[in-house]
């Protein structure tokens, strides 16, 4: 094959390459469109999940700290927002971000049990509320926002 011929095949292959058509852009376009469209609401509630895990775990180690307190010196009277424990300072609650621990003593002073309730204000809607009662041990507990604990009680309810 000369080399003339050469350069008049590849001359004719790039007359018949002229690119995409507006057409086959538009098609790509509408079917990124629709994956995007799809991957969205997906993985905001893979993350709504998540957070809802976050503030259960956050509740299962918050429950690790109070045990180890109570080991040491009893139950805390108080938790502050910062997560220091009033009468066991040697001990501090830290939770994930978005978690809200609140913390319920039977009795204001030297506490015999305690409920303690987590939820995550970054997770699902309506939000999933998690509760551990010390009295009645056992695991932690999903209950209905219209259920929240207020005050301490025998038993987390179900």
């Amino acid at each position: 094959m000369s080399a003339h011929s050469l350069y008049k095949a590849r001359t004719i292959r790039h007359e018949g390459e002229a690119g995409f058509t507006l057409i086959e852009l538009l098609v790509v376009v509408v079917i990124l469109g629709i994956l995007i469209a799809i991957a969205i609401p997906t993985y905001l509630s893979y993350r709504k999940s998540a957070n809802d895990k976050a503030a259960q775990s956050d509740l299962r180690n918050a429950i690790s700290t109070f045990e180890v307190c109570n080991s040491d010196i009893g139950y805390p009277t108080g938790v502050t927002g910062a997560g220091v424990m009033t009468g066991c300072d040697s001990q501090k609650l830290s939770t994930s971000s978005g978690t809200q621990l609140t913390y319920f003593p039977s009795t204001a002073s030297a506490p015999t049990a305690y409920i303690i309730e987590a939820t995550n204000t970054n997770g699902s809607s309506p939000a999933k509320v998690y509760c551990y009662a010390s009295a009645a041990g056992g695991s932690v507990r999903s209950i209905t926002a219209n259920t929240v604990v207020s005050a301490y009680a025998a038993v987390c309810p179900a």
